[in-house]
């Protein structure tokens, strides 16, 4: 981005800045940096860097007031960390945005993010993990007439990387609380709300037409709708969420071309009380895969999100082989159950605990029939999928059981226990490698030797058929408050490769401030957040990272 335009993106803030003294305005922000010094490593495959240092650095601010709020972050990934895409490579200031608000009405012009409903046809967010950041650059006005109605209405481009794609986006997102009308539903503590949502993407056809063979091309839509509704109960501890969406035909490189319409249908069930919680979850989408560049690949672009319906690991090994979400379609299934037994009780003990049961399933549907075929029987240029709706295919994609024990033995010590059996169809998810089965053991203990000294260790091992086999790992973290945490650890592969990935850490906190210092080697494989996966290449070298909140 050159000096020039910099100044310009800078330029509203900068003017926002000298806001009249009579308007009292804060000013909030935050900092994160983090910083790889990279090393070869031909043992675990590293890439080979000609930059000597690597980083990843965003600066956001906001000024805020009465009635004006404005915002814009700074980015710096001129020499991005390993596995961000080459695309992603710059520096500048990508985000910035003016709302004004004034009672039940919101105004944003510039770069926001909105998410209607469960987010089926639409859901832009930030996700820096990922790379993601799928922002619109537009106008945004949301707006609640009464108690009980909220309307929001927005249109514009969305963001690639330092770009923005040429397609259009607008929606229309109404939502309607019942109870603020129907006094009967609020005096017995019932709540109703009802959704409905509209997305329209338009979409030139330019030089990115698609041929069938030398003499013909596909005529593609230039636009693309999406719809969607939805249905919230909520009694006492009980919550119900029903919502079903569906998008019109739109070739894309991710369904091949065909012309098939894309669904997604939900239902959720939840039920809450002190020292109990259940969740089940179903949902069934096909063909729901919705771009604002009908022609990309990989996580770039996507106007949408379904959620993966696979409970987020947060121990190493539980985490190896993550799911993402299959957008050609798929049955997903979860149930959770939290339990906790009495202080007193026999399973209780002295201090009581804590069980955690997780259950999620997700297979292929039925997709034995294709409508109208073309010659050669590809996908492109036909109708798509013939598919029952209740009728599941023969395959399993991903599936896992775990459960969780948290246990109190006396006042400074207590323990989590975790067994997991996990189905990873490597074959569907990445495209080789057949089915991978595995069992997973851990434990994680915490004592406090004092008020100020916690040590906290892991120990974790995988017994895994497929892949590299069998996978140990161990931790050590040992935290002195207010202030230090030193933390050593090792994955060690027991199977085929021998290979440790060992990494040491010293993080120092003061206030809003964090540093973090480390040495060591990481594993190549998938990061994943919420069924959206990047591919993370192995690293060796210094780590180094900074975050600031004021």
């Amino acid at each position: 981005m050159s000096p020039k335009n910099l100044l310009n993106l800078l330029l509203p803030v900068m003017l926002l800045a000298a806001w009249p003294a009579a308007a009292q305005v804060t000013l909030s922000g935050s900092i994160q940096s983090d910083v790889l010094i990279p090393q070869d490593d031909e043992a675990i495959g590293t890439e080979h860097s000609e930059d000597k240092v690597l980083t990843n650095t965003y600066l956001d601010l906001k000024l805020s007031s009465a009635y004006v709020d404005a915002g814009g972050r700074f980015e710096f990934l001129k020499f991005p960390l390993p596995g961000y895409e080459p695309d992603l490579k710059g520096w500048g200031v990508p985000h910035m945005y003016v709302k004004g608000h004034y009672k039940n009405v919101e105004l944003t012009v510039g770069d926001y993010y909105e998410q209607f409903g469960s987010g089926f046809i639409l859901r832009t967010y930030e996700e820096r993990s990922l790379g993601i950041d799928n922002a619109l650059r537009g106008a945004r006005l949301a707006y609640k007439p009464v108690e009980g109605v909220s309307l929001k209405a927005l249109t514009g481009k969305q963001r690639r990387y330092w770009h923005h794609n040429d397609a259009l986006v607008s929606g229309v997102d109404v939502e309607l609380g019942l109870e603020q009308f129907i006094k009967q539903l609020a005096a017995h503590d019932t709540h109703i709300t009802l959704g409905g949502s509209w997305v329209n993407k338009y979409e030139k056809i330019g030089d990115d037409a698609i041929f069938v063979d030398a003499t013909h091309k596909l005529n593609l839509p230039k636009y693309v709708n999406a719809w969607d509704a939805r249905v919230n109960f909520l009694h006492k501890g009980f919550n119900i969420l029903a919502e079903f969406a569906q998008k019109s035909q739109d070739p894309s490189f991710d369904n091949g071309y065909h012309y098939g319409k894309g669904t997604v249908a939900m239902l959720s069930a939840s039920y809450s009380q002190k020292g109990m919680s259940a969740l089940l979850q179903a949902k069934r989408s096909q063909g729901m895969s919705f771009r604002s560049c009908r022609s990309m690949s990989g996580t770039s672009s996507f106007i949408n999100h379904l959620p993966a319906f696979t409970h987020d690991q947060t121990y190493a090994l539980a985490a190896q082989y993550p799911y993402a979400t299959n957008f050609d379609g798929e049955w997903a299934f979860q149930g959770e159950f939290g339990y906790t037994f009495k202080k007193g009780t026999a399973l209780g003990g002295k201090y009581g605990t804590k069980l955690k049961l997780n259950i999620s399933h997700v297979r292929g549907i039925d997709e034995s029939e294709i409508k109208n075929p073309v010659a050669d029987e590809r996908l492109m240029g036909s109708d798509g999928y013939k598919s029952s709706f209740f009728k599941m295919g023969d395959e399993t994609y991903y599936q896992d059981i775990d459960v969780q024990i948290e246990k109190r033995f006396t006042r400074d010590f207590s323990l989590v226990f975790m067994y997991m059996n996990e189905r990873y169809n490597m074959t569907v998810i990445e495209g080789h490698g057949g089915m991978i089965t595995s069992n997973i053991l851990i434990a994680d203990g915490k004592y406090k030797f004092s008020p100020k000294l916690t040590l906290r260790c892991e120990l974790q091992y995988q017994f895994c058929k497929g892949d590299d086999g069998d996978w140990a790992f161990g931790l050590a973290e040992l935290s002195w408050a207010p202030h230090w945490m030193f933390t050593v650890s090792d994955m060690w592969n027991c199977g085929e490769t021998k290979l440790h990935f060992y990494q040491a850490l010293v993080t120092y906190s003061l206030k809003s401030h964090r540093i973090q210092a480390g040495y060591g080697r990481t594993n190549a494989g998938y990061n994943c957040s919420g069924g959206v996966c990047r591919w993370v290449p192995a690293t060796r070298g210094f780590t180094f990272s900074y975050n600031y909140s004021f």
